[in-house]
């Protein structure tokens, strides 16, 4: 069909998808952009520095770590780098664990591998019969493709490469993404669309999109993926869908990246044919023991199991009278045989306890400190409620020194506005880690306790929750890509800084402009800060609304159980706001160390970030800065406000670095998330505003809506149910 009006309409729709295609793609790369380099004087540098590529050994390791040095090369270089069968010529980049190493080539190392561990590597300038050279090595060939992508990397941002000598490690064993996606495709606090995992296809289709997954996390270094829901089916431990696994951990296995499983407790009864899930009953521990076979004879390197139980109405071993030691380690006999691990997650409150929600977890664990085998690592959440936008760090890392502790960091965004705030969350991470428990006295952090350092455990681990999906950019929110970058990086090394990882980041994924670097960064590095601000300053916590936790509810009172209700956590009437978990309240406090429980506990020392986490204040108390509670309060709303406004300010002027459909799509999603701030801040105000009875400070903007508006807005079918 040759129709000149057909011609015409055809040329006219290519147009409208050709820059789609474009821009989508630079999203879908994610930081892998391997774009040219665009400063003529580095490139020529790199260029003369760079002739080929010899690569010793032939694993499916060592193939994706040439293919994926090649790749990154005709990228960055602008020109195909051969692969050579010898040393002969000048300037390759030589790759190879150190057994593959000729005599030669061993000359040029000292004892540098002796400093690292397994998954370590080490990039360095060698001479070979007076050619020079570059080589990346390791004992083992995943450490080789880590030094591939950290090499490319310091193409992509533009460092030299001279005279190089660098040994890196990771500082935590296992690295992992903790996906919450079902059976079903849908993936719960998923803000990117459906899940990655396309099981009606599986085993026999594989998406491109697994292969580059597992090419993204190994860029970053995560070793582990949990594929299902916490939430569990049990059909997932089925023949049907261990087939449809294993092929998973055939594309991620030569990225180094270990499958791991969520374990429904009760799959004995469900799946089993059994009557019962009881950890001391012997036909349930052989049912486990037999299963933990039956996948390990279809994946021999599999991980292990993650465990959520006896939370949020989930089975666990209480419902047998038994306890979170008895569950754990039932499971842990099953998989010791085979290498495998438990991680048994404490996340746990119940509606039988009157308690504080925030001491329940504690209670339960703490108490079973040592009792857990040895390869069962407890993981707990960073703070003790669940992913707020601001909590201090968990009472149990500290207090448990003989049991391992894996940190759980969220990283899509269920309580921080979804895929739909800029929000970096690296500085969340990075404040937590730094955090002094003194469980062992000053200098005790969250990261020398997770990194097994503070109280010598060989098993250590960190999870993410992650924000993937089927969208095309995976994450839904272009900046949210900085998300899972940022997290890989700090489990990797949970003593880096937050600020070099944005940097790193945004040169790999946009641009090496200076000018678009600096205030695009502070941008990012202020924008959790914003956050808080705008939704739960001053230590406010647990005030969004009902289910799909989008917007603020603070008025939210008519819940089942007490603890899922925001006036639960702030407790406002005409006498204050705030939670009192000091020693006056629910005793909170005193399950930190002494040092910290006196810091929180004294309403003079409490840092004011947390003052209303720990203590119920009037809303005439004073400040540091001399202003009541109440001013204080109403000024952090408008701040948070504010800093959106200037976000989008800076964003405004960064068209000229940015392609246009990202610069765009961050522009309108910047203009939501200044609408949200501004509703989250005139919803909390006008609520807490029935008890305060005082008028809003001059410089706080009056709210163009009443309560009565903001309390009658619904979302049935918020993403991530």
């Amino acid at each position: 069909m040759n129709h000149p009006l057909f011609l015409y309409l055809l040329l006219q729709l290519s147009f409208l998808i050709a820059p789609f295609n474009i821009s989508a793609q630079e999203d879908y790369k994610l930081w892998l952009q391997y774009k040219k380099v665009q400063d003529t004087k580095i490139a020529s540098n790199y260029q003369s520095k760079i002739n080929g590529i010899y690569a010793l050994g032939n694993s499916e390791t060592i193939q994706a770590a040439t293919k994926e040095m090649q790749s990154g090369l005709s990228g960055l270089l602008d020109r195909t780098i051969a692969l050579q069968q010898n040393t002969n010529s000048e300037n390759l980049l030589i790759l190879g664990i150190q057994s593959s190493l000729d005599e030669a080539i061993l000359k040029n190392l000292k004892n540098e591998l002796d400093l690292i561990n397994n998954e370590g590597y080490l990039i360095k300038s060698i001479q070979l019969k007076n050619k020079k050279h570059i080589l990346i090595t390791a004992k083992t060939d995943i450490g080789v493709l880590y030094g591939v992508f950290n090499f490319l990397k310091l193409l992509q941002t533009n460092q030299s490469i001279e005279n190089l000598a660098i040994t890196d490690a990771p500082k935590i064993n296992i690295r992992m993404l903790n996906h919450w996606d079902n059976l079903d495709g849908t993936v719960e606090r998923g803000y990117a669309g459906f899940s990655l995992w396309n099981w009606q296809k599986l085993p026999d289709f594989i998406d491109q999109r697994y292969i580059d997954y597992a090419r993204t996390n190994a860029s970053i270094g995560i070793n582990g993926t949990v594929i299902n829901n916490v939430n569990a089916n049990a059909l997932i431990l089925t023949p049907q869908y261990l087939e449809k696994v294993e092929t998973l951990a055939k594309v991620f296995r030569p990225y180094g990246i270990k499958v791991y499983l969520t374990a429904r407790f009760s799959a004995p009864i469900e799946i089993g044919g059994l009557k019962t899930a009881d950890p001391f009953d012997a036909d349930v521990k052989n049912w486990w023991k037999e299963k933990a076979k039956e996948i390990y004879q279809r994946i021999p390197d599999f991980g292990g199991f993650l465990v959520k139980a006896n939370s949020e109405g989930q089975p666990g071993p209480q419902n047998y009278g038994r306890n979170h030691v008895d569950g754990a380690n039932m499971l842990a006999d099953a998989v010791a045989p085979f290498g495998g691990m438990v991680m048994w997650r404490a996340f746990v409150y119940s509606e039988h306890d009157a308690d504080d929600r925030a001491k329940q977890a504690y209670s339960e664990f703490v108490p079973y400190d040592g009792k857990f085998r040895d390869n069962v690592i407890v993981q707990v959440k960073n703070g003790a409620i669940d992913f707020q936008p601001r909590e201090p760090f968990h009472p149990m890392f500290g207090a448990m020194p003989k049991t391992p502790l894996m940190m759980e960091f969220q990283i899509t965004q269920e309580y921080l506005g979804f895929s739909t705030h800029l929000v970096y969350l690296p500085k969340l991470y990075q404040e937590v880690l730094e955090s002094d428990t003194y469980s062992k006295g000053k200098g005790s952090t969250v990261a020398k306790i997770i990194d097994g350092t503070l109280d010598h455990h060989k098993i250590t681990g960190i999870a993410g929750v992650a924000n993937i999906g089927n969208d095309i950019n995976w994450t839904g929110h272009p900046f949210a890509q900085a998300n899972w970058y940022g997290f890989g990086r700090l489990a990797w090394n949970p003593y880096q800084d937050s600020e070099t990882i944005a940097e790193d980041w945004l040169r790999m994924t946009f641009s090496n402009e200076e000018n678009f670097i600096k205030p695009v960064k502070e941008m990012m590095l202020e924008s959790r800060e914003a956050v808080v601000n705008y939704m739960t300053p001053l230590g406010l916590h647990h005030i969004m609304d009902t289910g799909h936790h989008y917007g603020p509810g603070p008025w939210v009172s008519n819940l089942s159980r007490p603890e899922w209700n925001p006036t639960y956590y702030h407790k406002a009437d005409t006498k204050g706001i705030g939670f009192d978990r000091s020693k006056t309240g629910s005793n909170a406090t005193a399950q930190y160390a002494p040092e910290v429980a006196k810091i929180f506990d004294n309403v003079v020392t409490c840092p004011e970030k947390d003052l209303l986490w720990f203590h119920h204040l009037s809303w005439d108390y004073k400040l540091k800065n001399g202003e009541k509670l109440w001013n204080s309060l109403a000024f952090k709303y408008q701040e948070g406000v504010n800093q959106v406004a200037s976000m989008n300010a800076t964003w405004n002027k960064m068209e000229h670095y940015v392609d246009e459909t990202r610069f765009k799509e961050v522009q309108m999603l910047l203009n939501i998330q200044h609408k949200e701030a501004k509703w989250w801040r005139d919803a909390c105000l006008l609520y807490f505003q029935q008890f305060s009875g005082k008028e809003l400070p001059k410089g706080v903007e009056k709210p163009t809506q009443t309560l009565d508006y903001f309390k009658s807005l619904q979302f049935p079918f918020a993403p991530g149910n």
